[in-house]
């Protein structure tokens, strides 16, 4: 893998000295971290996007319910123009108030959701809001790097590319993928496995590592079939590593005829509205395919408007665990556990 801003190395070791710096910092004592009532797992990465966490959340959240507790989720809502609010998330908020992937959890967990910059504030807010009988869980997205709000549990996803990139700002890790060592769970996507071979061994030739989970990934597309799939569409996304998704669709057999990247995050408007409507027509294309989390930011007239090309297809990553019951006994184990480790 290509270095993303080669130019950009020389600030490489500045940025890991300041993650040094910041760790010595927590661990003498002089940035504090709070502790919630109720139990944490953070899901994260030691990248600055694209591993696939929000999957892995809904995933576990509906796992963690089937077996009784009950969980509620805590994120950040990158990029909402709400970013000083802590608020709970409804299924049908505006994303650009609370973030894309904030309303793509409240719409499909089935879950409470809670954001805000300050983890802590969302899981306060959380544990005074919905009272309950049941076990309760906090599912942190997106938490390695958030050491404010203390971790029972630390899940951290890991891709080949993550092992192949370099330190921001000249690649995407937020961290040293090394790193990883402090997590309680690894997950690896299945097609990978082979591939991280040797740095798995690593990581798990000493007994106190940690354990290892692999996920399977699928695309489905549209909803239960109800709108024909277009043959020759313009797929369009604003994720962090949109060649995955260009991968994920061919390997389902579904070729777009052009596609349109827009940056991680993107508010649509009118402007972009108007770039796609352009490039359909050129290239004759009959509809559109997207991610859920870019059609959650699609208002109903930029869906009407789009649609006068053909249907909007939203294709869905699901995600599942190789040995599921394994890892779910793992996971409850660590829950369960009366001793809450210190971070």
């Amino acid at each position: 893998m290509k270095t993303r801003r080669p130019w950009l190395l020389p600030l490489a070791p500045v940025y890991g000295a300041m993650l040094a710096l910041k760790e010595r910092m927590f661990r003498w004592g002089w940035l504090n971290q709070n502790r919630l009532q109720n139990t944490v797992i953070s899901v994260g990465s030691v990248s600055a996007g694209g591993a696939g966490k929000t999957p892995v959340v809904l995933m576990l959240t509906e796992m963690l319910r089937h077996r009784g507790y009950a969980v509620r989720i805590l994120t950040r809502g990158y990029g909402r123009r709400g970013a000083v609010t802590v608020e709970r998330v409804e299924a049908f908020d505006d994303p650009r108030w609370l973030g894309d992937e904030s309303v793509l959890l409240a719409q499909r967990s089935g879950a409470p959701v809670f954001v805000g910059a300050e983890r802590y504030r969302a899981g306060l807010l959380a544990e005074q809001s919905e009272p309950t009988e049941k076990r309760v869980v906090h599912l942190l997205d997106d938490g390695f790097q958030h050491r404010q709000l203390a971790r029972d549990v630390d899940i951290v996803l890991l891709t080949k590319e993550d092992v192949e990139d370099k330190l921001l700002p000249a690649g995407n890790l937020r961290e040293q993928v090394a790193t990883i060592e402090k997590a309680d769970v690894v997950v690896l996507r299945e097609e990978e496995v082979e591939s991280l071979g040797r740095f798995v061994d690593a990581l798990t030739r000493e007994k106190s590592g940690p354990a290892i989970w692999v996920i399977r990934r699928t695309l489905s597309l549209g909803e239960g079939g109800e709108v024909a799939l277009p043959t020759m569409p313009v797929a369009f996304c604003g994720i962090a590593r949109p060649e995955s998704f260009a991968r994920m669709l061919k390997g389902n057999g579904y070729e777009p005829t052009d596609m349109v990247v827009f940056a991680d995050h993107h508010s649509y408007g009118e402007r972009d509205v108007v770039r796609l409507l352009e490039r359909a027509r050129l290239c004759g294309a009959n509809g559109f395919v997207t991610t859920e989390k870019d059609a959650v930011k699609l208002t109903r007239e930029m869906r009407e408007r789009l649609e006068t090309i053909g249907p909007i297809v939203v294709a869905r990553l699901n995600v599942e665990l190789v040995e599921e019951q394994e890892a779910m006994m793992q996971l409850v184990a660590m829950v369960g556990g009366l001793d809450r480790r210190r971070r």
